[in-house]
């Protein structure tokens, strides 16, 4: 099979959350079975690491009543080959999303998909993300014998914009109607990759069931119940070759025998200091969604307590005032704003327990790298974290997991995690059995390419 695989965002050249590293991990894995063909756009501020890119074609493509260059150029990365899409409403950005022509500028990203696919001939093409959905329209509007599969990385991103922009996007007017992109007088995006596509997924089974649900829907709960019938959850992994802490370059000691060696090692250098407390750490975006608000309520008993708590992470500008005061206050807090790959990576390698108090998580990363360097997860049960993380051995992986989205469930779960660290026979068998789980992404891999298959029958 020939397989297209398009995101607006990947790992190293464009960041701005899970969505990255799948587009990062994933192709890869499905390249060890199929051929598959990475496109991206190609961003003003993107670091490319000296690929060496060859123009493949040049084109004009008309939105509306106005037409844009349009360069395709091509290089190898990590053994696949990648595509980027070259113009100016991409190429000039400064910002990966907060432009205020993000309609524009992932409009034209879809169209440029849907004309290479009419170039150059796939079996199956990926879409993922609003950023992409419009190509699903398109495609289908063409005599392709292609296949189209539409990922919902996170629901609550769906590339909502004003109903007058819609023929400046090039999108035909019967479109705008409810049963197709029309949402409460406005253009919706998502709808178009959830209706136009042939097979729908999501990043976790759990993610699957709760997007039909009003709780999860995002207000799509009943567009997304009509096309049931094409949606499934196939579960994320991680890129388990970045992400080993007996080789990782960015930690300060690798794994070599004892977990307990490592860890100690690992969490003396990154507190610079020896010391017995727990090590509990968040790392991710301030928002209400990662529930870090539940965090920032408890920040006086997480400062009265026999722990050590560090945050990494941006986002909400009023959570970020809050945390760097309670910080302030608080020596046993510590407050890292803005987003350092090495400062995570030391941070899981430092870690005792990652606390993810997530009101909702379509799949979570976070808590995989975790148990992949022995750090415990604290999490909520939604979503990816259901799939992952269990209080029972038996699945992969463990860790403790709290029910209610309420600040005495979490706080249940804090002082459950400080009872564990004082079981340390108890604990390493959890941290070893975390790290011996396959979170890798062969499976996801193998899941997706009997998905095309199917496809093609």
């Amino acid at each position: 099979m020939k397989i297209l695989f398009c995101a607006s965002e990947c790992y190293p050249f464009a960041k701005s959350g899970g969505l990255a590293d799948v587009a990062y991990a994933l192709p890869k894995a499905l390249a060890k079975k199929e051929d598959v063909t990475l496109m991206l756009p190609w961003y003003r501020f993107m670091d490319l690491g000296g690929l060496d890119l060859k123009l493949s074609f040049k084109t004009r493509i008309e939105l509306g009543e106005k037409g844009y260059e349009v360069a395709y150029r091509e290089g190898s990365f990590e053994k696949i080959r990648v595509v980027f899409v070259k113009t100016p409403p991409l190429y000039e950005s400064r910002t990966l999303y907060d432009e205020p022509q993000n309609d524009l500028r992932f409009a034209l990203f879809s169209k440029a998909i849907a004309d290479f696919v009419q170039k150059e001939r796939f079996d199956i093409l990926h879409l993922n993300d609003w950023h992409t959905a419009l190509a699903a329209l398109w495609v289908k509007e063409r005599p392709l014998d292609l296949k189209v599969v539409f990922t919902i990385h996170n629901l609550a991103f769906q590339g909502i914009f004003p109903a007058g922009r819609l023929e400046k996007l090039g999108i035909d007017r019967r479109y705008f109607d409810m049963e197709w992109l029309e949402y409460y007088g406005q253009i919706n995006f998502m709808k178009a990759g959830i209706a136009f596509c042939d097979a729908l997924t999501t990043v976790s089974p759990t993610y699957a069931r709760e997007i039909l649900t009003p709780e999860f829907g995002c207000g799509l709960e009943g567009y997304l119940q009509k096309y049931r019938h094409k949606l499934s959850g196939i579960l994320n992994g991680i890129d388990t070759r970045t992400f080993d802490p007996r080789k990782d370059p960015l930690i300060a000691c690798s794994m070599k025998r004892k977990i307990v060696t490592f860890k100690a090692c690992n969490k003396r250098v990154f507190l610079k200091q020896k010391t017995d407390l727990p090590l509990f750490v968040y790392i991710g975006r301030l928002t209400e969604q990662k529930g870090i608000d539940l965090l920032l309520s408890l920040a006086e008993k997480l400062a009265g307590s026999p722990l050590i708590f560090a945050f990494l992470g941006e986002g909400d500008e009023t959570m970020q005032k809050a945390l760097r005061q309670i910080a302030g206050g608080a020596p046993n807090l510590l407050c890292n704003l803005g987003y350092d790959e090495k400062r995570a990576r030391q941070m899981y390698a430092a870690a005792d327990f990652l606390v993810m108090p997530s009101r909702f998580e379509p799949c979570g990363l976070n808590q995989m790298i975790a148990m992949r360097y022995a750090a415990v997860p604290v999490v909520h049960r939604t979503g990816g974290l259901a799939d992952t993380v269990h209080t029972k051995s038996g699945r992969c992986g463990r860790g403790i997991v709290f029910e209610k989205m309420s600040k005495e469930a979490l706080w249940e779960a804090i002082e459950a995690a400080l009872g564990l660290y004082r079981h340390k026979e108890r604990l390493e068998k959890i941290r070893a059995f975390d790290m011996a789980c396959d979170f890798s992404f062969e499976k996801p891999a193998k899941a997706y390419l009997r998905l095309y298959a199917r496809l093609r029958a």
